[in-house]
Formats: structure tokens, C-alpha cells, sequence
């Protein structure tokens, strides 16, 4: 038998009653209670399944399992051992319950945390398949099962590619119904629990829009979703949002669906987590843009919304072309103004809430600081920007810096603008969002730089001054790359800053802030 701590390899045996045992065990479980002897399914294909109560990716993934698995365990030499990942008893145990196949029983940690090294798991759910022999068939059993179901046994290699190659053949004929009809469900849902049929969005171009009700980020996004939607609709346009919930309680969703004017797919339904797997989802929110012809179009577009909103539709590689040479035609006219001055605004604020008018500012260098009072790496920057500031301004003011807050109310802004010498845009101003776009201000500090005539010099000025300090001014790369790149100023900084406590909703790693 293999060491304890060797990683499992495609090429190695496994004596399942050896790896599966421990000394004073030579038994598996049923959720009844039941012992079963090792040799009750020696000889058969056999899958460890490593796998938590609390993990949202399991609960969702243990239904498709189970539906397999009765398939397959009446007609099929086919076993399954669930390894639990569970620290309380009473959590493994309900769990559990929902499981007909067999388990290392809860009180066994030595052979759970053996099971897990040997066979390297490092993220759940995972479902290891050894064939008849003790021989590993995939390690990638979970994929395979919710994208074939019972059509993946025998699980062996060469049946895994003749899939791979159906699967690659259906891809590219694929259709709305391909992606949406199941065996049992030829329909999605409305909100108020109408069905309609898969046929009637044929010809249009749909979204599919993959959730998580108590997901912070789908949170923010619903509104600006709902937003578009409802516009396209109104326009006339040929648009139709499918929800994909991923939510293993269906009480959060459905309470969040009333809310929504568009379709569903039905609360964990099979076709949920087969999509995530077709599409790769990477990331909540995701939207995917199916075109008419029922191809997929964009594999995410949530980004383009949030930025865009309607202007972004039909989401065409032709009109993202037209929109990039519309941002560019911006950027390059860019100035001071079109940055800072609109219909409810044209000045900036200095000491005591004096007002500044923008156009006082033009042929100055300019620095746009994102920053926050409750940010601990914006605290530990900003007497390093000050110096900075101090120094560059010696001799005759050269450079100006306009604080733009990310504070959550009107005190802890004043308190924190009370230690800075420059100006400020007022608290709550409607420019933040619109510069922090612009910018793609992704965490804070951040620190940019516009030249005397508006235009952006560097959106990284805060990593230039924390290397170099005022020998950085005018943040050109050309005066960078004049001086020595990245020099202890910035070690001493990054250590400085780390392991400080942010506001909620946001983590600090190092010397940025980012929302979770």
C-alpha cells in the first residue's frame, strides 16, 4: 500500500478495503446505520466522493449524484463513498440522510484527512473514480457526471473522449433548446409561476443570467439589470433575460424572483448546474448573451452593463468594436472639464467647503485621489502623498490633488479631508461613480495622474510616490523610467500596511483596498 501522504497518481493500484479501512474499522455506513463489509462491492467501479454539508457547490452537485446513481447501482456495477468534510456530526448526519450510497463513518477524522492527502483534494466537491481493478478511471468524476449523467459510465478514458468529441459536436449545434430543454422540462418560468415554452424565445437574443440571491455582487448588479431589461423591452427590442439560479435554498430565491420581470429556469433544476459547467462559469454574476441563432455570443457581459447599460445591446462583437472607438474618441479628447465639470457641478472644494471653480484648475497637473477613512492602506499612504505634495509645491504650486471620498458618511469624510492640504469633491457627489468608471478604479488608494491640458499621465501615480516619492513628478513614464523602479520605499509601505482591519464589505491586502 502507497504511503499515507502520497498523492494519488492515474497510474497506481488501490486496495479500496486498505485505503478505505483504518485499524480498529474494517466497515463502511449507510445513512441507517447499517456496517457494510468491504467485500459487499469489491470488484466494482467505485467513486470517493469528498464533499460538505456546508459547501453551496455540493448541496447543489449531490442531487445530479444521486439521480445517477440510482441508475445506476440497481443495473450497473457501481458504488459510491461519500469521505465528509463535515466538523459537526449533527451537519454530516442530515446531510448524509439525503445519500443512499456508503460513507467513512463521521468519528473516523484519521481517515477522512488520509483519504483527502492521498488523493490531493483541494477544493470540494470532488468525486475520485477507480475502476473495478483500484485503478483511477477521472479525477474529474464530478464533471463528468453532471455533464453526461448515467451516460458517463463506465467512466473509463475512452469513453470520456468519445463524450468530450459529442460534446464538442453539440457545441457547435447548439440551440436554445439544446442548452435549456431537459427530458422532463421543455419550458422556463415566469415569476409568478407561469410556464413558457422554451420555443417562444427562439429568434431572439437572450441573456443568461446566473445568480445567487445573497450574493453581495448580484445584489449591486440586480437593479442596473432590471434597468436595461426593462428598457430593451420597452423599446421594442427582441430581448429576453433566463435566470440560472444557483441557490440551494429555495425559499432566498424564490422570495428574490417575485422581484424580477424576467424568465427562470426552475429552482434546482438539473439544467442549473450542467450550464456551469458548459459555460465555465468563472465568476457571480455572470451573464451569458445567446444571439438569435441560439450560438453563444458574449460569456460574460455583466462588466459592459454595469458601464454601458442599454448602449452596450444587441452585444455584438460589432458594436463592443463601435463603443471602444467611441471610448477612445473620449480619451483622447479628454479634459480637465469633461472629467469634472457637469450639469449639477462645475467646482471642487478646499478648506471649510470653500468652493473652487474647475476652470481655476486648467494647465495644472492634477491628481485624482480615491481614497477612504476607514481604509487602513489609505491611512498608512497618505502622509507619504502629503510629503510628496509638500515638496513637489515647494517652490511654486505646480501640482494640485482633489480627494474624491469612498466614505460611508459625512463625518468620517470631514474628519479625514481635515488632514489633507489639497481639494475635495464634496461628499456623496455623483462624480465619484462616474470617474471611479472612467478610471476603473478597481481598489482604493489609487492615485491618478492628468496632465496640464486633462489628459491621463498615469493611473498608478499612488505606486510611483510610494517608490519614489516627489522625484516622481510629473508621473510620466519617461520620468520613471529615469529613476530606479521600485525601491525600499515601497517594501517598507507594503509591510506597513498589511494586516489592517477594512470597512465592511471590502478586503485590504497589502497597499490596496478591493470590494469583496
Amino acid at each position: 500500500m502507497e504511503s499515507e501522504l502520497e498523492i494519488a497518481n492515474g497510474d497506481a493500484t488501490y486496495d479500496l478495503s486498505s485505503i478505505l479501512s483504518s485499524p480498529y474499522r474494517d466497515y463502511l455506513v449507510r445513512n441507517n446505520g447499517d456496517q457494510v463489509k468491504f467485500d459487499s462491492f469489491k470488484g466494482k467501479i467505485t467513486g470517493l466522493y469528498f464533499s460538505a454539508s456546508w459547501c453551496g457547490s455540493c448541496q447543489r452537485t449531490t442531487p445530479k449524484l444521486v439521480e445517477v446513481y440510482n441508475e445506476l447501482a440497481q443495473s450497473k456495477n457501481f458504488e459510491i463513498v461519500f469521505i465528509s468534510s463535515d466538523d459537526e456530526e449533527e451537519s454530516f448526519d442530515a446531510y448524509f440522510s439525503k445519500m443512499p450510497w456508503l460513507a467513512i463513518p463521521f468519528f473516523d477524522f484519521h481517515a477522512r484527512g488520509k483519504l483527502n492527502a492521498l488523493f490531493g483534494v483541494g477544493g470540494i466537491p470532488h468525486l475520485v473514480i477507480l475502476n473495478e481493478d483500484g485503478k483511477i478511471l477521472t479525477s474529474e468524476g464530478v464533471r463528468v457526471i453532471v455533464e453526461n449523467g448515467s451516460d458517463g459510465y463506465p467512466f473509463n478514458a475512452e469513453h470520456i473522449e468519445k463524450l468530450k468529441k459529442q460534446d464538442e459536436e453539440a457545441k457547435m449545434n447548439q440551440s436554445l433548446k439544446s442548452l435549456l430543454v431537459t427530458e422532463s422540462r421543455d419550458y422556463v418560468m415566469t415569476s409568478d409561476g407561469k410556464k413558457v415554452p422554451v420555443a417562444e424565445l427562439e429568434g431572439k437574443t437572450v441573456g443568461l443570467y446566473f445568480v445567487l440571491a445573497t450574493d453581495d455582487e448580484c445584489l449591486d448588479f440586480n437593479p442596473k439589470l432590471i434597468e436595461v431589461y426593462n428598457s430593451l423591452r420597452e423599446g421594442g427590442e427582441s430581448f429576453e433575460i433566463v435566470m440560472v439560479p444557483q441557490d440551494e435554498d429555495e425559499d432566498s430565491i424564490s422570495e428574490e424572483f417575485e422581484t424580477f420581470p424576467w424568465l427562470s429556469l426552475p429552482i434546482n433544476d438539473t439544467c442549473c448546474l450542467k450550464l456551469v459547467w458548459y459555460f465555465e462559469l468563472a465568476a457571480i454574476p455572470t451573464v451569458v448573451i445567446i444571439s438569435p441563432n441560439g450560438k453563444t455570443l458574449q460569456s460574460n457581459v455583466v462588466e459592459a452593463i454595469e458601464e454601458l447599460g442599454v448602449k452596450a445591446y444587441p452585444f455584438t462583437p460589432e458594436k463592443f468594436a463601435e463603443l471602444e472607438e467611441i471610448e477612445k474618441a473620449k480619451r483622447e479628447a479628454q479634459t480637465l472639464e469633461s472629467l469634472l465639470v457637469n450639469q449639477d457641478s462645475d467646482y471642487v472644494i478646499g478648506e471649510d467647503g470653500v468652493k473652487i471653480p474647475v476652470s481655476d484648475l486648467i494647465g495644472k497637473d492634477i491628481l485624482l485621489y480615491f481614497s477612504a477613512h476607514w481604509c487602513s492602506p489609505c491611512q498608512a499612504f497618505l502622509p507619504t502623498l502629503t510629503k510628496a505634495y509638500q515638496e513637489i509645491n515647494k517652490n511654486n504650486k505646480r501640482l494640485e490633488v482633489i480627494f474624491i471620498s469612498d466614505d460611508t458618511d459625512q463625518k468620517a469624510f470631514e474628519d479625514y479631508f481635515s488632514e489633507m492640504p489639497w481639494l475635495a469633491l464634496p461628499f456623496g457627489d455623483k462624480r465619484m461613480e462616474s470617474l471611479s468608471h472612467w478610471f476603473k478604479v478597481a481598489g482604493i488608494p489609487t492615485l491618478v495622474a492628468l496632465g496640464p491640458t486633462g489628459k491621463t499621465v498615469s493611473t498608478d501615480a499612488n505606486g510611483f510616490i510610494m517608490a519614489h516619492g516627489a522625484e516622481a513628478y510629473p508621473f510620466t513614464r519617461e520620468r520613471i523610467e529615469e529613476i530606479e523602479v521600485w525601491g525600499p520605499r515601497a517594501r517598507a509601505f507594503d509591510e506597513e500596511s498589511k494586516d489592517k482591519t477594512a470597512a465592511q464589505g471590502w478586503v485590504c491586502d497589502g497597499d490596496k483596498c478591493y470590494k469583496e
